[in-house]
């Protein structure tokens, strides 16, 4: 389940700094990785440390957006809690997505909409409520952003 923490907090990780310095170079060529690099950023993991962008061309892995490298590491560190502010309303279905494969707390800062997400369940930890539908997500999450 995806559970958030809504302004701010203590302890959390940055993800695109925390990515930059831990991740491990099988974590790219994992196929949710690879449809989440598809999706967001319009590349491609070729090997090593090269990354195909559609719009770029070559580029490093650093070169890959804050909110991917953001949502890698949630889903490849379930048991960090990271900043999520970086990803952007592209990629809010990925985190009910790794929400439903693990159990999953991020921290946001912004009222990050789920309107084109289909059916949700997230936990708003600021309340210790789970919200199933649009509507109550966002009346209890805009309370605290």
């Amino acid at each position: 389940m995806l559970s958030i923490y809504f302004g701010e907090k203590e302890n959390v990780m940055h993800g695109p700094s925390w990515f930059k310095f831990n991740y491990k170079e099988e974590w790219l060529a994992d196929p949710f990785v690879s449809e989440m690099m598809a999706d967001i950023d319009k590349s491609h993991y070729k090997g090593g440390q090269l990354i195909e962008s559609e719009v770029l061309g070559p580029i490093p892995l650093e070169k890959l957006s804050g909110g991917l490298q953001t949502l890698i590491c949630i889903y490849k560190r379930p048991d960090l809690m990271f900043n999520a502010t970086s990803c952007g309303e592209n990629c809010a279905r990925w985190l009910l997505e790794i929400g439903r494969k693990e159990n999953i707390v991020v921290n946001l800062r912004y009222y990050m909409p789920f309107d084109d997400c289909g059916d949700i369940e997230v936990e708003i930890m600021n309340e210790n409520f789970k919200a199933t539908n649009i509507k109550d997500y966002m009346h209890i999450a805009l309370k605290y952003v």
